[in-house]
């Protein structure tokens, strides 16, 4: 709602901020950080537990009002570090990068999640457990923290005074996801802003100089797992190629981007080179099915983290996550443009198969097995017709810059 709110006023005000190819591929890595992360939230707890229950210094009870405000407070300043070491340790960019891809900056990117951040972020937190901050505050002030956030994702709230000086904005924001020089890796905080100010990563927004959204090393592509594999690959790459250990930890610890010495220089950045990512694709009813395809997934999505928590069997859940996972890795394909549309028709056609001949199996009731074989059918038709739509796009040549 709130989504579909800021594009009414956008185009009321005659500046679109969503195009239908990023919003996808925003909410579409939201989704995948959703249906990958039911394992890795419940080991992060799992981990912040025992560390409360057997190496607390003290003990706070949820009944005391200030452990409430303090805990909120004590997260959003691990928070504020986590974020930070996030753009300055090129191992933990690996897996922030992912929210900084889009080109864009609406409520959408605000979904835009990693699924590899629960690998290392939890380490952060661990000061909350040590210092007594019961599971239960833990896991609320975090919610808190991350809800927060949300809002401060748009380009339609301009400057706020005050409100600016002291807590994460909007305006304060888009500097964050800016790559111009002066805003590069700046205003970190979640809630408060105060700690960028105390820490010396402040950057207010000039209104002479417009944020440009994305990052230095555009993705240039709406498939998830690419988005989540981009800098793993990178270092990878450079990890094998690395001359020895030192070099390996260098490219692991130091700054994304750094080069041991006697690296050949790289090439300097511009912002004139950049462009959006935007391939052309079919009108009419193409938009439509592409937007169908998209709500029917994330519908399936949605009633399957319903499940997750209600004792469907792990076969079962993984069985849909993966329908799920394949249709949205399809759909950015589709997106590209550049897979030929039957070769992921024939793929879709072949999962969506197998889905729904398990489907009886799945011990669910009557109206839920209904409810997903109408969104297995549904789905499987109108990936059908938008790949018929686009085969006459298979060949078309590229009306994109290179590079």
């Amino acid at each position: 709602a709130l989504m579909g709110l800021e594009a009414w006023w956008g185009w009321r005000r005659g500046r679109p901020v969503y195009r239908l190819n990023d919003a996808i591929a925003s909410i579409s890595l939201g989704t995948y950080s959703q249906l990958t992360g039911l394992a890795g939230k419940l080991v992060v707890l799992a981990i912040y537990v025992a560390c409360y229950e057997h190496l607390r210094w003290f003990t706070l009870s949820p009944e005391w009002w200030w452990v409430w405000i303090v805990g909120l407070l004590l997260y959003d300043f691990c928070y504020y570090w986590q974020h930070r070491l996030g753009h300055e340790v090129a191992l933990l960019w690996a897996a922030h990068v992912v929210h900084h891809q889009s080109e864009e900056f609406n409520l959408s990117t605000a979904l835009r999640q990693t699924s590899s951040g629960f690998l290392f972020g939890w380490i952060f937190y661990l000061p909350m457990a040590l210092l007594g901050f019961p599971p239960l505050v833990f896991v609320v002030v975090g919610l808190i923290d991350l809800l927060y956030q949300y809002w401060i994702h748009t380009e339609q709230i301009g400057r706020l005074g005050w409100f600016d000086r002291v807590f994460a904005s909007p305006s304060n924001h888009r500097v964050h996801h800016a790559v111009n020089d002066r805003y590069l890796d700046r205003n970190y905080g979640g809630i408060l802003i105060l700690w960028d100010r105390l820490f010396g990563s402040f950057e207010d927004e000039d209104p002479e100089e417009p944020p440009v959204y994305g990052t230095r090393a555009p993705l240039r592509g709406f498939e998830p797992v690419s988005a989540n594999l981009q800098v793993y690959r990178q270092l990878w790459q450079q990890l094998r190629e690395a001359p020895n250990w030192s070099t390996r930890l260098g490219y692991l610890l130091r700054p994304p981007g750094w080069r041991p010495v006697g690296s050949p220089p790289s090439q300097p950045f511009s912002l004139a080179r950049l462009y959006k990512f935007d391939p052309p694709h079919p009108r009419g009813l193409w938009p439509w099915l592409t937007a169908l395809q998209f709500l029917l997934l994330t519908l399936a999505a949605t009633t399957l983290l319903g499940l997750a928590s209600s004792g469907l069997p792990w076969t079962a859940l993984l069985l849909g996550c993966g329908w799920c996972l394949t249709g949205l890795s399809l759909l950015g394909r589709w997106l590209e443009t550049r897979t030929p549309s039957r070769w992921l028709l024939l793929t879709a056609a072949l999962f969506g198969l197998l889905s729904l001949l398990s489907l009886p199996w799945w011990p669910l009731s009557g109206g839920l097995q209904a409810w997903l074989l109408c969104l297995l059918l549904l789905h499987g038709l109108s990936a059908g017709a938008t790949a018929r739509l686009s085969r006459r796009f298979d060949r078309a040549p590229s009306t994109l810059p290179e590079g």
